[in-house]
Parts: C-alpha cells; sequence; structure tokens
C-alpha cells in the first residue's frame, strides 16, 4: 500500500475495537491521526496518534474537537466515522435484551444508536467536508453493518445501520462534484475487546483484526481514483482482495456475503 504521509485522519470513537485498529494501521501508513472518544486520555500522543476526547453525543465537545484538529492542521483528509451507541447494557436488570422483538426493547437504545450513532457520524461530517471540499479532495468512510440489509440482532439495530448506509449515499451525491468520497464499509467478524472476551464459544476462523479494517482504508485512501467507489457499501475483505493486502497474521479473510452473514 501507498503512504499517506502528509495525510490527516480524524478516527470517531476510536479508542477500542475498530476504531484503534483504524488509528493504528492508518498512524503505520504514516497518516497524522486524531482520535475522538470519551475515553481518551486527552492531549496525550502515542505512535502517530493525538487523543483528543470527546462525547458524540455532545455537540459542544464535537465542535471543540473538531476546532482543535483544524487549528493544529491543514485540514482533514480521511474521516472514518466508527463512534457508536447501544451496545451498552445488554443484559439491563439481569436480563439479556440485545435479541428481543422491538416491542421488548428498551427504548434507550434507539436513542442511543441514532445519537451517538447515525447523528455523530452526521455531524462530524458536517465538520469535515467544508475544507475537504475547498482543497477538492478526501474520504469520508462511514463503518457500518450487514444489518442494514437482513434482521440482525434487533430493530434499532438494522434501521440506524440503514440509516447510516442511505446516508453515505446522500452525502456521496452531494460532495461527488467536489472531489470528495463517501463510502460505508463493512467489517467482518472483528477480533475486538468484546468479541475475544467471548472468545470460547465464537468460531473465528474467518474473524479479522481491528487493523485489517485500517489497512482496507489506508488502501482507499491512497487510491487516486477512489472517488469511483463513492455512495457505495464496501466490504473490508473484498477490499483486501482488490488491492491485494492481507491482515496483520497473513491470512486473507474470506469477503460475507448477505447470504452467509
Amino acid at each position: 500500500m501507498s503512504s499517506l504521509n502528509n495525510r490527516v485522519a480524524v478516527i470517531t470513537g476510536g479508542t477500542l475495537g475498530v476504531g484503534r485498529g483504524v488509528a493504528r494501521a492508518l498512524a503505520d501508513e504514516g497518516a497524522r491521526v486524531f482520535v475522538t472518544g470519551r475515553s481518551a486520555p486527552d492531549g496525550a500522543a502515542e505512535g502517530g496518534v493525538m487523543n483528543i476526547r470527546c462525547d458524540h453525543r455532545e455537540d459542544a465537545d464535537v465542535q471543540s474537537a473538531f476546532a482543535r484538529i483544524t487549528q493544529d492542521t491543514s485540514g482533514i483528509d480521511i474521516l472514518v466515522n466508527n463512534v457508536w451507541g447501544g451496545y451498552e447494557r445488554m443484559i439491563d436488570n439481569g436480563e439479556f435484551t440485545w435479541m428481543k422483538p422491538f416491542w421488548e426493547q428498551p427504548l434507550w437504545r434507539w436513542d442511543a444508536m441514532f445519537s451517538a450513532g447515525v447523528r455523530a457520524h452526521y455531524q462530524a461530517s458536517q465538520l469535515a467536508a467544508p475544507g475537504m471540499v475547498a482543497r477538492r479532495r478526501g474520504l469520508i468512510v462511514n463503518i457500518s453493518h450487514w444489518a442494514a440489509q437482513k434482521h440482525l440482532g434487533n430493530v434499532a439495530y438494522g434501521v440506524s445501520k440503514a440509516a447510516t448506509d442511505k446516508m453515505t449515499a446522500h452525502m456521496a451525491s452531494e460532495l461527488q462534484p467536489h472531489g470528495v468520497t463517501v463510502v460505508s464499509l463493512y467489517p467482518g467478524m472483528v477480533r475486538t475487546e468484546k468479541i475475544m472476551a467471548a472468545s470460547a464459544w465464537l468460531d473465528l476462523s474467518n474473524s479479522e483484526s481491528p487493523e485489517f479494517i485500517g489497512r482496507a482504508i489506508a488502501a482507499l485512501a491512497a487510491d487516486p481514483h477512489v472517488l469511483r467507489y463513492t455512495g457505495q457499501v464496501l466490504v473490508a475483505a473484498a477490499v483486501a482482495l482488490e488491492y491485494g493486502f492481507t491482515d496483520i497474521d497473513g491470512k486473507s479473510p474470506r469477503p460475507l456475503t448477505l447470504a452467509d452473514v
């Protein structure tokens, strides 16, 4: 993959899981990376990654974080919208609620997925887009999921992920004339901290490292013709086959399809 030297990348919700892996991978490719999140150690820098504490449910926090980044750089080249809500408290009042039908779901889960998820992606994109438009280049990646296309888990999850994909398509329509690319990216089963905590009960034979998702984004960002993908839903493992890179362990995960997800 080509180097991302002199590129500025922002990863929302990048302190753990997929976001943390993406940040590492982009930094390894030479990008200057900023990570935002509620648990980010504010001002701490390590390995080319700068942390900014930010609650993406609070508009003032987000505006302040992006103002800091803008003041410290020549502009954002890559925005990865990874922050999300609603995964917390899967066991609520002693009961596992994630798979319950919508009429038995806690209403806070819907609110969390839209406020800390879809809306947070929208606001971060609003703040990053003007600079990209002015420079006539940039990449916005919305981390999404197959639940947008198939009932997986619960209704709120599917609706929020479908909204993410629809937002990608409509943002792309408005940004394409300005040379800015927007895509939704679907990971497979990613070996995040939570997944590994349950690894004894899971088949990880076709799983992906968090860094693998970052390698997919790095490949897209380095492609001078990436605009051809704008508005599309991409699968990380399929991106790897297209660009010819592997996971950090040298393996090539098989791209999932709607039929087998």
